[in-house]
């Protein structure tokens, strides 16, 4: 049975301290026990807070390492907080609200915080898209005047793909791109979807190497249709809609756009876990995921934004 706080009144109860903090997350990164990350020998010992030594090879695990709480300095006990906060609230949270709410020294510190939790809400080597999948680009930005088509001078392109379910929509992934080529659709396509289902798309080019790669492509023509794009390939754009009507929302409009892949990871995050009917559950999740990504710093959250796609 999976173990994660019900209420507030719960999660108070549960984690009152940093001992309770770290028993928690020595279950979610040892369930079956302590293992060494070296040698695998499940003899060890504890040699203080969150420092265990292995019986077989001396190596000494710190309970942290190579997670986001890697050399933290804050105590776990608002870390934690701040998971239950970004996961209980059901649009999401800005840096100014985490600030305001864990009374944290600075907007900067929450800033961070909320980029390395978004970064930890992808899960390496989670199940691909399959069945009927709904594929099409869209803009994030500004309007821009003088440009047409799929060109683009200072937003956005990201690439959406949306699985049916009945006549509703299923999961989704959704990620930037430099351009609408195939270069750059088919690298999606392939990490997102199972070969062999049906990928619905428009009739741009840059979707002619489907049958190649082992999908079969239903393609509705939007150029002179009666019907708007939204009808027409329904679930993708509700998606795409949903989204820009969350960054607009939740952040203002004020997400920079050298930084939009670890939004789209977060929406992403939560419109998968839309219909938990628990808060508790997407906070374990969380944690999970935490304690399974690189640790990451202000620098490189920086640097990594300014290197990628635009």
């Amino acid at each position: 049975m999976e173990d994660y706080p019900r209420t507030v009144a719960d999660f108070e109860k549960r984690f009152p301290s940093e001992e309770a903090c770290r028993d928690y997350l020595f279950r979610v990164r040892w369930p079956e026990g302590f293992r060494c990350p070296r040698c695998g020998e499940s003899r060890g010992w504890r040699l203080r807070s969150a420092l265990w030594q292995c019986a077989s090879c001396a190596y000494q695990a710190s309970l942290t390492a190579g997670t986001i709480f890697q050399d933290t300095r804050t105590p776990l006990k608002v870390w934690f907080h701040a998971l239950w906060w970004m996961t209980s609230q059901k649009n999401g949270v800005s840096a100014l609200g985490l600030q305001r709410v864990l009374g944290l020294g600075s907007y900067q510190t929450a800033w961070c915080w909320l980029h390395k939790l978004r970064r930890a809400m992808v899960r390496a080597g989670r199940d691909r898209l399959s069945g009927t999948v709904e594929v099409d680009e869209a803009y994030v930005g500004a309007p821009e005047e003088g440009v047409r088509g799929r060109e683009t001078q200072s937003k956005a392109l990201i690439v959406v793909a949306a699985q049916a379910e009945g006549r509703g929509i299923g999961r989704i992934r959704m990620r930037r791109i430099a351009d609408a080529s195939a270069d750059r659709l088919m690298p999606f396509v392939e990490e997102s979807i199972e070969p062999g289902s049906v990928v619905h798309t428009d009739g741009w080019l840059g979707y002619l190497p489907l049958d190649s790669k082992g999908y079969r492509r239903q393609i509705t023509v939007l150029r002179g249709q009666r019907h708007p794009s939204s009808e027409l390939l329904p679930r993708v754009h509700r998606v795409i809609s949903l989204l820009k009507r969350w960054l607009l929302g939740t952040h203002q409009g004020a997400v920079r756009l050298e930084h939009l892949d670890d939004y789209l990871n977060e929406f992403t995050f939560r419109f998968n876990r839309r219909r938990s009917r628990s808060r508790g559950k997407l906070f374990l999740r969380l944690v999970q995921q935490a304690m399974a990504v690189e640790p990451s710093t202000y620098t490189s959250i920086v640097s990594s934004a300014k290197t990628s796609c635009v």
